[in-house]
């Protein structure tokens, strides 16, 4: 299992890299999809899946072009609504990795769609969490930014029982 976090200064944004027996995960990409594919290549593995932890305002995504370059499949957390194909995972849904898996755990509360990603490694333990905008170190995503039709009390409230709970 090999993971790498490649961290933008300017946006203070973080996409990772998973890779398992020749298969990798990317979570959260930037527009700029080369430094994904480069990286696939260079190890020798194949892009498999897209995971976007919410819909991103703050940066444009890569993940339409990486899906076209590589035919990976797009995943979105339960009540994702794209107008574009892509899975859109259940609450605890598991997605094999090569040796590894990546469970969508269903995190409500930055956006009504937020998932956190956890990674289990080759003997099914708990390796590593990947948390987009739901958790961050020393805080949590903010719940007022929607510009969907729900008050930000009612995120609020979501994300205090995803923190707790999840």
């Amino acid at each position: 299992m090999y993971i790498q976090q490649l961290y933008t200064n300017c946006l203070a944004q973080a996409a990772y890299y998973i890779e398992s027996n020749g298969e990798a995960a990317i979570i959260d990409p930037l527009r700029d999809v080369d430094i994904y594919t480069e990286l696939a290549e260079s190890r020798h593995s194949k892009i498999k899946f897209i995971f976007e932890t919410h819909f991103h305002a703050d940066f444009v995504s890569g993940h339409l072009d990486l899906t076209k370059k590589t035919g990976a499949e797009i995943i979105f957390g339960p009540d994702a609504k794209p107008n574009y194909e892509a899975h859109i995972a259940k609450d605890d849904e598991y997605f094999v990795l090569g040796d590894c898996k990546l469970q969508v755990l269903h995190t409500p509360g930055h956006t009504i769609e937020s998932i956190c990603v956890m990674l289990y490694d080759n003997n099914g333990h708990a390796h590593s969490i990947f948390t987009g905008d739901t958790l961050f170190v020393g805080d949590v995503g903010r719940p007022d930014l929607l510009s969907g039709n729900l008050p930000k009390e009612v995120l609020a409230g979501k994300l205090y029982d995803s923190i707790r709970k999840k």
